[in-house]
């Protein structure tokens, strides 16, 4: 493990962060994968509404993990409000398995596993004060180490409940599983995690609620947002395309989908640390752009993809561009509100709505004017242009200038 990682890993509370982490992605890669499964074909919700559900739940995870990232600021306690989201995780992955009902799984799909999803913000807050005495090389490592923690879950877990779930008829009993795993969480969160502060309490105290919004709003943070939305964007397209196209026009089968993807996550795991360490010689932004090119390039040459054994020898570049887009994104996203953990870290909800939102459009567009080879060069488009407006507001700089 690189240096940088040996150190941040030497702090205990930062070790405890990761099996919070660890946890938290637990719950998620349990359901997430057979959520659909359990609220249309078990409990008969219509496509038309799971949809609006699911958009609608995304829209409520924002407006919660920003609020709660405000209120974290102004009371200077992370650790109260981790344990309040993880409570509505126990309960509503809870309910679902009690109460299999419509009822239930939309009161716990629209509130309470939207506010349970704050928790991931609230650790990336938490964690970043731990560190803050680490210096900027090291602060990046740490977030590096953490989010290949949440990958990692996602590669061993969603397969795991698969394959215990399969003989029983019904993924119902993955709700369980994440509450019992959310349940976990709220001990060890209770137990070895020490409140922290924020790094100016005082700060968060003398600005309002409209005030705090009004810093995403700025013309500064939106830019900025825009430009890492365009870049997160094209993950979300490479998401949707990659199965079609393995399907269809490079004539693979379902099996290769599932061998492609499997590799991809493991190798995102190993990558995610190595792109810690590259930030040891290079800034955010230009690691960030270094890897945007990276993930371009392998939009750009998966739309032109021809033969199975072209998708295959993608999977080295696919998982080496993407570790950098789902990991970096996180430091800089909350350097762009630095004195302001909570408010800071929520940005990285937002850059997760906007990037899923924009993947979404691109697919519309690109499947209208095009086919599924077309509509991944498009995205390939979509990043360059994010590259274009990070380097033009940031480039050659450590941090965002004033603009």
């Amino acid at each position: 493990m690189p240096s940088s990682h040996l150190i941040a890993m030497r702090n205990p509370v930062i070790r405890t962060s990761m099996f919070a982490i660890v946890l938290f992605g637990f719950s998620g890669a349990a359901t997430s994968p057979y959520q659909s499964v359990v609220g249309i074909t078990e409990l008969g919700l219509s496509d038309g509404l799971y949809s609006a559900l699911i958009f609608a739940a995304a829209l409520v995870n924002v407006a919660l993990s920003v609020t709660i990232g405000i209120v974290a600021d102004r009371v200077g306690n992370y650790r109260t409000l981790m344990l309040a989201v993880i409570l509505c995780g126990v309960a509503g992955y809870g309910a679902v398995y009690l109460l299999p009902t419509k009822l239930s799984f939309v009161l716990a799909a629209l509130i309470l596993l939207p506010a349970y999803g704050a928790l991931n913000p609230l650790l990336f807050a938490y964690v970043r004060t731990a560190a803050k005495d680490m210096g900027g090389r090291h602060a990046a490592a740490v977030n590096s180490a953490i989010r290949a923690a949440i990958s990692l879950s996602w590669v061993l877990v969603p397969g795991l409940v698969g394959l215990v779930l399969s003989a029983h008829g019904s993924m119902l009993p993955a709700y369980l599983l994440a509450s019992l795993g959310c349940l976990a969480n709220f001990v060890l969160v209770l137990r070895r995690l020490p409140p922290k502060a924020a790094v100016d309490q005082a700060l968060g105290k003398r600005l309002s609620f409209l005030a705090s919004f009004g810093e995403i709003l700025s013309l500064r943070v939106v830019l900025r947002l825009l430009a890492i939305a365009l870049i997160s964007s094209t993950l979300h397209v490479n998401a949707a395309v990659l199965p079609l196209i393995v399907t269809g026009a490079v004539g693979g089968d379902v099996g290769d989908i599932g061998i492609i993807v499997g590799i991809v996550a493991l190798l995102e795991v190993i990558f995610i640390l190595v792109w810690g360490r590259i930030q040891d010689s290079l800034s955010h932004i230009n690691a960030l752009a270094l890897g945007t090119a990276i993930y371009v390039v392998n939009m750009a040459l998966l739309g032109l993809s021809a033969e199975r054994w072209h998708i295959y020898a993608l999977t080295l570049v696919s998982a080496f561009g993407a570790a950098a887009l789902i990991s970096i994104p996180i430091t800089y996203l909350q350097e762009l509100i630095a004195d302001r953990p909570g408010l800071g870290s929520s940005l990285i909800s937002v850059n997760i709505f906007l990037g899923g939102g924009l993947g979404a459009a691109l697919f519309a567009l690109g499947t209208r004017i095009s086919d599924y080879s077309g509509t991944a060069l498009l995205s390939s488009l979509a990043g360059v242009a994010g590259l274009s407006l990070l380097l033009f507001l940031d480039g050659g700089r450590g941090k965002a200038s004033a603009l």
